[in-house]
């Protein structure tokens, strides 16, 4: 991202940063004012390629600590979430709250001035990016740990605006005695919510509050009847693994339900059309019209991936990438033939690597060994928080064995789970 103006607003000093007019940033400075954030926000943006009328932004909120908060540095960057974003139309906003040793409540707390903040911050990213419909834009709020708390009382704030919530090991009974008097209306309860601790939160010294907090928000939601899902990670504690093997497909199944085709009132739920799970078989089934205690899920994909979720901590795709990579440059210097493309990441497993072609026949597979922290590889090694780590590859690759003479390339996406896609369109680079 490189800075490109500043932009001087009446209340505060807003400095707007794109990259390739897709990528934008707004930034504020804490504040001393009375409801108003005390510590310094960032927000990044990110818009799919050529999108005409932003119809959601699909909010990805980081945790508590000096960790947690660098990973939003990355996660507007990040090709998995950005797949969900581009088939519905969708921003992907990067919140970054830069508490340092500050307690966390002075964010992930909204009624602490992040609330008001975040909404100015769309506002904001309306007028720099030119998308005024941003502003009043449905959410998909996911948050980890103090975002999932963070999550979770914006629920309470605001429900009309919101398609739906997904807690990664963080519930607003996480910290009960800090809720004061926080209610949640009955458009509250019409929201689909995930709520996804690990299952070794249970039980330990430091994250247990994860598990007790999400299990009772998910009681005190499900006797509403509202359609809200307990989706344990079987593999986990406290950080994100593959999370998003469940919350990709839960958002998607959200936004196809309950966008309007035009303006942003949201459609109700139907939750006779849903299914319900249990999430200590994995055995889900239509829901009909009968309400139960178990997890509410919204449509039959939904349920498939919570099924094998529940079990084992990743879900099960069959089916090989749709999308072929876009070699965007190719030059030749004295290092070899460097290669750089853009590529639309699987929608159901991400990204594992890329299979380079030269001349019609395979190069390498780039990375050759992927990292693997979380058990499901991908290209953009994910780290604690569900984001891109910093040092994660880059999409281009030097062919330092490339002969003198005319070649052609190729590349494709292999994604997690093993499967290869379509190759790109042939790219030539004449003899030295």
């Amino acid at each position: 991202m490189t800075p490109v103006r500043l932009l001087a607003l009446t209340v505060l000093v807003l400095t707007a940063v794109a990259s390739a007019s897709d990528t934008f940033t707004v930034q504020y400075p804490a504040s001393a004012a009375a409801h108003e954030l005390t510590v310094e926000a960032t927000f990044h943006l990110w818009l799919p390629p050529k999108v005409k009328r932003v119809r959601a932004v699909i909010v990805h909120q980081h945790g508590c600590g000096e960790g947690a908060e660098k990973s939003g540095e990355t996660a507007a960057l990040d090709l998995h979430w950005g797949a969900l974003a581009e088939r519905h139309d969708a921003a992907l906003l990067s919140p970054h709250y830069d508490a340092g040793t500050n307690k966390c409540s002075s964010w992930c707390d909204p009624r602490n001035g992040s609330d008001v903040t975040f909404r100015r911050a769309l506002a904001d990213l309306s007028r720099v990016s030119g998308h005024s419909e941003l502003t009043n834009a449905p959410w998909c709020l996911w948050g980890h740990s103090g975002g999932g708390y963070w999550a979770s009382l914006m629920l309470a704030l605001h429900p009309e605006r919101i398609a739906g919530v997904f807690c990664r090991s963080g519930a607003a009974h996480m910290w009960e005695k800090d809720l004061g008097d926080l209610q949640y209306s009955a458009a509250a309860f019409g929201v689909p919510v995930v709520l996804n601790p690990g299952i070794k939160e249970k039980g330990d010294a430091r994250f247990n509050g994860a598990w007790t907090g999400t299990l009772k928000f998910f009681e005190q939601f499900r006797v509403k009847g509202a359609p809200v899902a307990f989706a344990p990670d079987p593999i986990s504690s406290h950080d994100c693994r593959n999370s998003r093997l469940l919350a990709i497909p839960f958002f998607d199944a959200c936004l196809n339900e309950r966008l309007s085709r035009f303006g942003n009132e949201l459609k109700a739920v139907k939750q006779s059309r849903g299914y319900i799970g249990d999430w200590q078989t994995g055995e889900s089934r239509r829901a009909g019209s009968i309400t139960s205690e178990l997890s509410w899920l919204p449509n039959d994909n939904c349920a498939r991936a919570f099924s094998a979720y529940v079990k084992h901590g990743v879900t099960t795709d069959t089916t090989a990438p749709e999308f072929a990579p876009v070699i965007t440059n190719i030059t030749r210097s004295a290092d070899g033939v460097l290669l750089e493309w853009s590529a639309r990441a699987d929608f159901e497993s991400g990204i594992r690597q890329f299979a380079i072609y030269r001349d019609g026949k395979s190069l390498t597979l780039f990375p050759q060994n992927p990292k693997d922290p979380t058990g499901f590889a991908q290209f953009q090694t994910l780290s604690f928080h569900d984001t891109p780590t910093p040092d994660a590859p880059r999409l281009r690759f030097t062919d330092t064995n490339a002969p003198a003479i005319e070649v052609a390339y190729a590349i494709s996406v292999i994604n997690g789970a093993k499967m290869e896609g379509p190759r790109s369109k042939t790219r030539k680079l004449p003899a030295r």
